[in-house]
């Protein structure tokens, strides 16, 4: 393939991700939703973000590690202890993203 064919293959897929996405925000965000529904919502993201990082923390590299000897559940527990402080998405990921490389070189992983 060349590399023109890739490229095109690329942007057609981003503005296809775009479109299907972009639709259904356009549409919703001129309805006024229900209070419930809109508190139900408020919670999707929290949701996504745990089932997103809950296997790599809990089994990184597939494998259960004890808690003192896994990095990646101790730098979880020192963001959610920054977060909980901070109210800071950004600064709870910065401190999280400093605690694992911390913990990482301790641990020697």
């Amino acid at each position: 393939m060349s590399d023109a064919t890739i490229w095109a293959v690329i942007v057609g897929m981003a503005v296809l991700n775009f479109a299907i996405r972009f639709m259904p925000i356009a549409i919703v965000s001129r309805m006024e939703l229900p209070k419930p529904v809109m508190r139900w919502l408020q919670f999707i993201p929290v949701a996504v973000m745990g089932s997103l990082v809950a296997n790599t923390v809990v089994r990184p590299g597939g494998t259960f590690l004890a808690p003192w000897e896994n990095p990646w559940l101790l730098a979880t527990g020192v963001t959610a202890v920054a977060y909980r402080f901070t109210r800071s998405f950004l600064g709870a990921t910065v401190v999280g993203m400093a605690s694992f490389v911390l913990f990482r070189a301790l641990l020697g992983g």
